[in-house]
Formats: C-alpha cells, sequence, structure tokens
C-alpha cells in the first residue's frame, strides 16, 4: 500500500499539469453535488413576489438587515404553515413546523431559508415606503437625528428611531438617520435616492437632500406613547398664553398620555398640562423654563389617570416630548474666512466636545480641532478634517499647552474642569473611547498611577499657561456650564463675535447632551484616588485657584475637593 502510495505521489510530481487537473474536477464534482442536494425542489419566485408591492423600487425590500431583530422575535402562529407552502413539501407536517419554529430547519437549505425568514421578519419590522425631498431649514421627518459617516446601516437607523417609539425612520446622505411621527415633504423618484449607506454595501441611504423612508411596522404603541416623554417640571403659566404655547386643547378626561400625543402629532417638544387643557409650543423667551416653582403647586389629579398631576389653570406640569426642537440643528462652514483664530482650550477630559457640540448648536458653525479625530467626523463633527488654520471653523479644539501653540491664537476659550472628574474621564476616554470605559483591570494595574503621575501636573501647567500666554482668554468652568448653560453658552457666544439669539439657546438646552456623552451608569464601585495622589492633587488646585484670583477671576468651584 505504501508503495501504491509512493508511485503515486512520484506521478504527480513529474506531472503537475495533471495533479491541478485532478483536483479542480474533485472540487467542481462535489460542489455539484452539493449544489443538488441543497437546491432539490426550490420552487421559482415569481416577479411579482421579487418586487416591491405598490410597484415601488425593488432595492426598498432588498436592503439586507443585520443585527438583533427583537421587535420581531420568533413565529407568529401560523407562519410555519406558510413556510410549508411557499417552500414545498418537505415542510409539510408536524416536524416540519416544530423545525421552523426553533429554527433548526435540517440540511443544506437551511442556511437559505434562514436568510428568507430573516427578511419576513425585518418586512413586518420595517417596510420602504419611498423616496422623500429633505430640507434642512424644514425638515421632512423632524424626530430626533443622528449621524454616524462610517457606519451607518439601515436596520441601525430603523432600530434607532423604533426604540424611541418613532413611526418613520428615513436614511440620508448616506450617513445620516433622521426619526419622526410624520413626513412633511413631497415623494420624488426612486432613482433619486442613490447613496450607498457608509457602514452596509448595496444598501440604499437615502442621496444629497433626499430621505429613503421607512414606516416602522411594530413600533411600540405604548413607546410611541408618554413612556419616552421626559419631566421637566412644575412652572408659572406664561404672561401671553396664546404666544408662549400656541396649541391649545381642552381635556375634560385630561392626561399624560392624551396631552403628550397631541404635542407629538402636532411637531412641537413641549407638552404643558394644565387641569383640563393641553398646550403644546417651543421653549422660547416667553416660556424659558428656567424657574421651576414647587411640584406641590402642580400636584392635582389627573382626571383620568389619577397617578399622575396634571396641574392647575395657574401652574403647569411640562414633559419634553420625542420631538426633536430644529431651530438649532443647521450647522454650516464661516460663508467668509475668519480674521482671527480662537481656542477652545482644555485639559483631556475637561468637556471639550461636548463643548464644541454646543457651540456649534448656538452659533449654527461648525468648529475644528488642531487635531484630527476620525471617530468625531463620523459623528458628525464635519470641521474636524478642516486644517486649523483654514478659517472655515468658528472656534479650533485644542489641548495644547506650550507657550508657542497659544500664541498661535487670537483669543480663547479655557475650560477647566475638577481635575479629579477629568482626569477619570480622560482615563476612560484613553482605554475605552470617547463614551466607554476603562476595564477594571486598567484601574486596579500599574496604568492609573502612572497616568495620574503624568497627567496630575499637565492639568494645572495647562491653565497655568493659557491664562500667562493667552490673549483674550474667557475662563468657562465645567461645572458652571452644566448648571447654568444658558448663561455661560452666550458668554462663549459673545466672545466668537456671533449674535447671541435666545430662542438658539433655550433649543440648545433642550437636546444639550449630543452623542458623546458617558452613560453614568456603569461607575466604579470604589474611589480610584490613594491618599497621596490626594495630597498631590490638592496641591494643583491650590495653585490654580490663587492664579485665577489673581488675575481677578473666579477662583475654582467649591466642588474641587479636597482643598
Amino acid at each position: 500500500m505504501a508503495k501504491l502510495w509512493f508511485k503515486f505521489q512520484r506521478y504527480f510530481r513529474r506531472k503537475p499539469v495533471r495533479f491541478f487537473t485532478f483536483l479542480v474536477l474533485y472540487l467542481t464534482a462535489g460542489s455539484l453535488v452539493f449544489l443538488h442536494s441543497g437546491f432539490v425542489g426550490q420552487p421559482a419566485v415569481s416577479q411579482s413576489q421579487a418586487s416591491p408591492a405598490g410597484g415601488g423600487p425593488a432595492q426598498g425590500n432588498e436592503l439586507p438587515f443585520v443585527g438583533d431583530l427583537h421587535l420581531a422575535r420568533g413565529f407568529r402562529e401560523g407562519e410555519a404553515s406558510s413556510i410549508a407552502r411557499r417552500h414545498g413539501p418537505s415542510f409539510k407536517g408536524k416536524d416540519a413546523n416544530e423545525r421552523a419554529k426553533l429554527g433548526d430547519y435540517g440540511g443544506a437549505w437551511s442556511r437559505a431559508l434562514k436568510g428568507r425568514v430573516l427578511r419576513e421578519k425585518e418586512e413586518e419590522r420595517a417596510k420602504y415606503i419611498g423616496c422623500y425631498l429633505d430640507d434642512t431649514q424644514r425638515r421632512a421627518l423632524r424626530g430626533v437625528s443622528f449621524f454616524d459617516y462610517k457606519k451607518m446601516t439601515v436596520f441601525r437607523c430603523q432600530d434607532n428611531c423604533a426604540e424611541r417609539g418613532y413611526l418613520y425612520a428615513g436614511l440620508e446622505f448616506g450617513a445620516e438617520c433622521y426619526c419622526g411621527h410624520k413626513i412633511q415633504a413631497a415623494n420624488v423618484s426612486a432613482a433619486q435616492c442613490d447613496m450607498e449607506c457608509k457602514g452596509e454595501r448595496g444598501s440604499v441611504c437615502g442621496g444629497a437632500n433626499r430621505l429613503s423612508v421607512y414606516r416602522l411596522q411594530l413600533a411600540q404603541e405604548s413607546a410611541r406613547r408618554y413612556g419616552s416623554a421626559v419631566f421637566r417640571g412644575c412652572f408659572h403659566r406664561p404672561e401671553n398664553l396664546s404666544l408662549a404655547l400656541p396649541v391649545t386643547a381642552a381635556m375634560p378626561n385630561m392626561s399624560v398620555d392624551k396631552c403628550v400625543d397631541l404635542c407629538t402629532e402636532k411637531e412641537y417638544p413641549l407638552a404643558a398640562l394644565a387641569g383640563t387643557a393641553c398646550h403644546c409650543g417651543f421653549p422660547t423667551t416667553r416660556f424659558p423654563l428656567h424657574d421651576r416653582e414647587e411640584e406641590q403647586l402642580c400636584a392635582r389629579k389627573c382626571s383620568a389617570e389619577e397617578l399622575e398631576s396634571c396641574g392647575t389653570p395657574r401652574h403647569f406640569v411640562v414633559y419634553q416630548t420625542q420631538v426633536q426642537d430644529n431651530r438649532c440643528m443647521d450647522r454650516r462652514f464661516l460663508p467668509a474666512k475668519s480674521k482671527q483664530l480662537i481656542a477652545l482650550a482644555s485639559f483631556p477630559g475637561a468637556g471639550n466636545t461636548w463643548a464644541r457640540h454646543l457651540i456649534e448648536l448656538a452659533t449654527g458653525f461648525y468648529t475644528g480641532s488642531y487635531y484630527f479625530d476620525g471617530s468625531l467626523y463620523n459623528k458628525g463633527f464635519k470641521g474636524e478634517r478642516d486644517h486649523w488654520r483654514s478659517g472655515r471653523t468658528i472656534c479650533i479644539k485644542t489641548h495644547e499647552s506650550g507657550r508657542k501653540e497659544i500664541e498661535a491664537f487670537d483669543a480663547a476659550i479655557l475650560l477647566i474642569r475638577n481635575p479629579y472628574k477629568a482626569l477619570m474621564a480622560e482615563f476612560n476616554r484613553k482605554y475605552g473611547g470617547h463614551i466607554g470605559f476603562a476595564a477594571h483591570a486598567h484601574w486596579k494595574g500599574k496604568e492609573w498611577p502612572e497616568f495620574v503621575r503624568n497627567y496630575a501636573p499637565w492639568w494645572a501647567t495647562h491653565t497655568l499657561d493659557w491664562l500667562k500666554f493667552g490673549k483674550k482668554v474667557l475662563v468657562v468652568h465645567f461645572e458652571d456650564l452644566k448648571q447654568d448653560l444658558f448663561v455661560q453658552l452666550g458668554r462663549m457666544v459673545r466672545l466668537l463675535g456671533v449674535a447671541v439669539r435666545e430662542d438658539r439657546l433655550l433649543c440648545v438646552e433642550s437636546q444639550k447632551d449630543g452623542n458623546f456623552k458617558r452613560s453614568g451608569l456603569r461607575k466604579l464601585e470604589y474611589d480610584p484616588y490613594t491618599a497621596d495622589m490626594r495630597r498631590s492633587i490638592s496641591a494643583y488646585i491650590k495653585t490654580v485657584d490663587a492664579a485665577l484670583r489673581g488675575r481677578n477671576l473666579t477662583g475654582v468651584p467649591d466642588d474641587y475637593y479636597p482643598r
């Protein structure tokens, strides 16, 4: 047997062409056998089945989806029998039905069948309804929106809109996702939605000012209702009610659900309950939501909902609906090259990205960066790719602290944050990304002590250098910006040379978090700072506090502990 094997090897070694010919024939024969066993009995698909209902674009129903189809989990009763009708006699009978319910179809056909079942579930979850016009000034879908210029997919957009209870999801420019309860634009030819999704080859995600719109078939009724509205507080009735809250409806059987539903349907971000009347509107200077009243003043039970308060004719209970306030969503590059370079300077982890988000919403202009961060560009910071000296952006993010780098700027907003919070935020970003978290192994290992040893002194020298070498420096404390965004952001906008529009600032307040707010759910269960670390940081805090007061500025906030 061994001799025969060696003769076989010698034969093919001398004749390599014969060997490769034999190999190709062997693989071809195996493939034919596999295909025959897998697709025997497969029915032909009619043209009507292959095309979307109503003569819509074929690609609308053929867009592939990936991910967890939690909105259509499992088969409904009777679905297994429909599979038997569609896919031939091999699926008839009780055993076939059971296999279909469990997802175990058996044989080589299983993969093809699973793919088809997934598509059927997707069609139940969302139905493509067409291509629509979109306008940056008046959006076709006016709910929440988010961008991802690298990983946007049809499923991701639909899933985000469905989670928030919206009826429609629309994709644009291959990377932008918009949600809404009503389409407020004209339908156009399907051919105008011609841009491929950034994160999903072969799938269409709208076009230039064109939305690929889907109706979310399984959006939960309860989610569309009051469940996702945000309680804003108890407020005194505004002076001129009809101007402050332009939509009013009498509701003898008042409930939070009914009022929130009404204002959501009317595309207003605020729902105000006043006993048996529901008012809808925007936060404006006539109704800014800054002076909250004691909640007891609004504590009158709803006539149709005993466990909730529905306010009184003089004191309103206010909720924020899912409708996005679009008065501050338009952003663009500066129309003319700026004559001065203004820095948005901060120590890493001090909230620079969040401040950029606020500035872009408040001014309507993109911010730039001394660096380039692809993840920020992909999330909508389009000024990230511009050279920092381009003059097309309203201000420039920088963490630099050397004299030469500081003197390159004509003015600066210096953002300062509690060093204990800033160090932890930057450590999380370094090891977990912009909205991620460092692993416990990093906190417990050598990385954290080494990080504090290197970065804590920089927190102090960064502020001291900007105070010493910076020209026209506006100091803003991160804690003050969180506490009183309206006033502090107004100061920042004025330094940038842009007229302060109060209604626009109020719009920013209602969507201040942006895409880079780290969740507070995952916090360390222990204090990572040792006694030695605290002694060192306390000394740095006192140094910075003295430097600020020496320039007749407000010292560091009281919560910079220990002092």
